[in-house]
């Protein structure tokens, strides 16, 4: 394969040990913030609140408080995990006959359904689900939280007021979406110039250039004062509708203020001595519960570096899994498609971990910004297949079927790790893979996440990263078709995560070693 990239460049990412806590996220202004509360006195949970609204400021284009995820708790008094579900739904008044099929191949985003009329589940406010992440948040709170609400979610308020620094980043992100983001009007006056060109700052130190997220700003203010009913059935919530049907959406009043998140024990999944702590339901924990099970059976693991016959398991068992995923769930995303979600876990001076995903859908979700409020709006619509009588079909009220897998485990030894990922299909892999560096390699954090790692969600093929020895990519070889590609800054070919790690009193964390924005943090 042809390239550009340097041969020789290095990149890696320091893990600093601490008896502090740690959050590890996909922007360091959202660590920080959450590290801030950390330093006040902050819960694991309190921390990983401020850092949700916090990356929906910074990272727009993943998610926010119109998105949706869920997050995996491990209480250290309670020697307990829970999982906080704040999945989207379709709303009440959606019909499946306003999604017809058009006859012309496939859709032209993540995933390979029929194509619909107009793209309508996949971009604008037909695609637009009803959100859980403020509701998510909320329920954290009520039942772990420490700090007062108001002080969790004002630091992202003033972010928001300052507004994202456009820099390369942002420019390159906003660039290779331009031409959906200037379907809508709002959308294009938030992130292009003149209603068509990407925002680009200077590339400098002198830049100056920022977002205009004032409306964000307010809206964050508000949720601040009014909690989560401020959003569900207040002023944010009435906009909302007002906004989204008059761009044609279906979404109601009655919609948002039904909406519940959901308390529930995790899908414990037991794992060579150890155990591992995953979202049950319509997520990707199912899926990597089974693809644990399988790699259990495939691999005979020896402590250090993993070679070819650990590889060679991991495409084995991820082929396998996610076989049984598209023939029970329903869920087809394609491989290609780029990271799309955010994703930070937390972990606390006294041992509390949080892991945490919550995400838009497609980057950028629906392409379409409430202009009352603010917010880039999800396109959860896609989740569902659009053709009548499969196992995900569209139908009304419905939760959606999602990817996102944040888990938290423990190995033989008691090592304790809260790790996630944001991209599409690839999460599960990138998951899974660096669960097994740690759990039977007893790779350290730092080091689970410099060892490269391959994906297989195209099933009956694998993606590896090219640093991998001759053979170990012979082994792959010998079992499928294999492209060899480098990890890049974007779009993320193996997975974008981050995680923490308590290990005895010491804390630490990593994100992406190829992520420009992600790093971990230190406070309390």
């Amino acid at each position: 394969m042809t390239e550009n990239f340097s041969s020789t460049q290095t990149i890696r990412k320091t893990v600093i040990a601490t008896k502090g806590g740690v959050v590890a996220a996909q922007h360091r202004r959202a660590a920080e913030v959450g590290a801030a509360v950390l330093d006040a006195g902050g819960d694991a949970v309190d921390a990983a609140i401020a850092t949700s609204f916090a990356i929906g400021v910074v990272e727009p284009w993943m998610s926010g408080p119109a998105a949706g995820g869920a997050m995996v708790l491990w209480r250290a008094n309670e020697g307990r995990a829970r999982v906080v579900n704040f999945g989207c739904r379709s709303p009440q008044e959606l019909n499946p006959a306003d999604y017809p099929l058009s006859g012309t191949g496939k859709s032209s985003d993540l995933f390979p359904w029929p194509s619909v009329v107009d793209d309508r589940n996949v971009m604008g406010a037909t695609a637009v689900a009803v959100p859980g992440v403020v509701a998510g948040m909320d329920l954290a709170h009520q039942h772990f939280g420490r700090m007062p609400w108001k002080d969790l979610v004002m630091p992202a308020a003033g972010l928001a007021d300052e507004g994202l620094l456009v820099d390369w980043y942002t420019t390159l992100v906003t660039a290779a979406n331009a031409r959906v983001l200037s379907k809508d009007p709002d959308t294009a006056a938030m992130f292009l110039e003149q209603g068509h060109w990407p925002i680009a700052g200077e590339w400098t130190s002198l830049n100056e250039r920022h977002l205009n997220q004032k409306a964000f700003a307010q809206t964050l203010r508000q949720i601040a004062e009014g909690g989560s009913k401020a959003f569900y059935q207040g002023d944010i919530a009435a906009q909302l509708v007002r906004d989204i049907r008059a761009k044609g959406g279906c979404m109601s009043m009655k919609d948002l203020a039904d909406y519940r998140a959901e308390l529930v024990d995790p899908l414990t999944i037991n794992y060579r001595g150890g155990r591992v702590f995953a979202t049950p339901g319509l997520t990707g924990g199912p899926t990597f519960g089974k693809a644990l099970e399988l790699l259990a059976n495939e691999l005979n693991p020896i402590k250090g570096a993993p070679g070819a016959p650990t590889y060679a398991a991991f495409a084995r068992a991820l082929d396998a899994a996610f076989k049984l995923r598209f023939e029970n769930m329903g869920d087809h995303e394609s491989p290609k498609a780029p990271g799309s979600t955010t994703h930070f876990s937390v972990v606390d001076r006294h041992g509390n971990m949080c892991a945490v995903t919550q995400t838009l859908l497609s980057i950028f979700g629906s392409r379409v910004v409430s202009p009352s409020t603010g917010l880039l709006l999800n396109n959860g619509i896609m989740w569902f297949d659009p053709e009548p009588g499969k196992p995900n079909s569209l139908a009304p009220n419905k939760r959606c079927l999602a990817n996102y897998n944040p888990v938290i485990g423990e190995d033989a030894s008691g090592r304790r790790f809260a790790i996630g990922a944001s991209g599409g299909r690839k999460i599960l892999g990138a998951v899974m893979q660096l669960s097994s560096f740690i759990m039977d390699h007893g790779l350290s954090l730092e080091e689970a996440f410099h060892t490269p790692r391959i994906d297989v969600s195209g099933v009956g093929k694998v993606t590896a990263d090219q640093a991998l020895p001759a053979d170990t990519l012979a082994a792959l070889e010998k079992i499928f078709p294999v492209t060899a590609t480098r990890r890049n800054v974007y779009p993320y070919a193996f997975a974008c995560p981050a995680g923490v790690m308590r290990d005895g009193e010491l804390n630490m964390g990593c994100t992406e070693i190829m992520s420009p924005y992600g790093d971990a943090i230190t406070g309390g």
